[in-house]
C-alpha cells in the first residue's frame, strides 16, 4: 500500500528495490516528506559524495531498478526562472574535467546526456541546448557548494540553467550500473544571495510540487 515519506535519517531506503518499478532518490526528506507512492524512495544525504554512495550501496544487492528517478529542489540561474524541468545534461562544475585530462589522459567526470531523444552536446558549452523543435533542453550544474550569488553564479549561468548538488552524482551511478536515470528539479530559490532563505521558505511548497510529479507523472 502507498507510504508517505516520514523519515529523518540522512541515508534510508523506503521500500525494496526491484526491476518492474522506478527508484526514487532525494537527497533530503524535506523535499520528499509529501510523497505517497508505492515506489520506493532513497533519501541520499546532501552532496554529490553521499548520493553516489547511497545509490550504490542501495543496488548492491544486485537487483537493479527499471530506472533511477532523482528528483529535488535546484537553484535557477536565468532571471523568472520556476517550474518543475527534466535534466537534458548535467556536468560537475567543480570538477576539472578537461583539465584533468590533459595531465592523466582520463575522462573521469565527463558530462552526461540523460536522454537519447534530444540532441545534447557532450560539453555544455551555453545555457540553452535545443531539442530538434526547438524547445529549451535545460542544462544541469551540479557540486558541492550550496550557489548563492557571486562569481560562481555568474560563472554558472554562462554555461547551465539549473545548480543543485547531488543530480551528478546520481546519473554517473546509474550510468556506471547500467540503469537509466532521469533528473527532474524543481526551481526553489535564484541561487542569488538570497538563496539560503529563500530555500529554508519555500522548500515545503516545493516539496509538494515534487510529490504531485511522482504521483501523477511516475508510472
Amino acid at each position: 500500500m502507498p507510504y508517505a515519506v516520514t523519515t529523518v535519517d540522512p541515508v534510508e531506503l523506503l521500500g525494496t528495490v526491484d526491476s518492474a518499478h522506478p527508484l526514487v532518490v532525494v537527497a533530503l526528506e524535506q523535499e520528499a516528506r509529501h510523497f505517497v507512492t508505492d515506489f520506493p524512495v532513497l533519501v541520499t544525504g546532501v552532496g554529490k559524495v553521499r548520493a553516489a554512495l547511497a545509490v550504490a550501496h542501495a543496488l548492491g544487492g544486485g537487483v537493479r531498478p527499471r530506472e533511477l528517478v532523482n528528483v529535488g529542489t535546484a537553484g535557477g540561474l536565468h532571471e523568472g526562472m520556476g517550474g518543475t524541468h527534466e535534466i537534458a545534461a548535467v556536468f560537475q562544475h567543480d570538477f576539472d574535467n578537461l583539465g584533468l585530462h590533459a595531465v592523466t589522459g582520463r575522462h573521469d567526470g565527463p558530462p552526461l546526456t540523460l536522454s537519447a531523444a534530444r540532441a545534447v552536446r557532450p560539453e555544455p558549452s551555453h545555457a540553452l541546448l535545443t531539442e530538434p523543435g526547438g524547445s529549451a533542453a535545460p542544462v544541469l550544474a551540479s557540486g558541492d557548494r550550496f550557489v548563492a550569488g557571486g562569481p560562481l553564479r555568474d560563472h554558472l549561468a554562462s554555461i547551465a540553467d539549473l545548480v543543485d548538488m547531488e543530480g551528478y552524482a546520481v546519473a554517473a551511478a546509474g550510468a556506471a550500473l547500467g540503469v537509466p536515470t532521469r533528473l527532474v528539479k524543481h526551481v526553489s530559490d535564484p541561487a542569488d544571495d538570497s538563496a539560503g532563505t529563500t530555500w529554508v521558505e519555500g522548500v515545503d511548497a516545493c516539496a509538494r510540487v515534487l510529490a504531485d510529479w511522482v504521483g501523477t507523472r511516475l508510472g
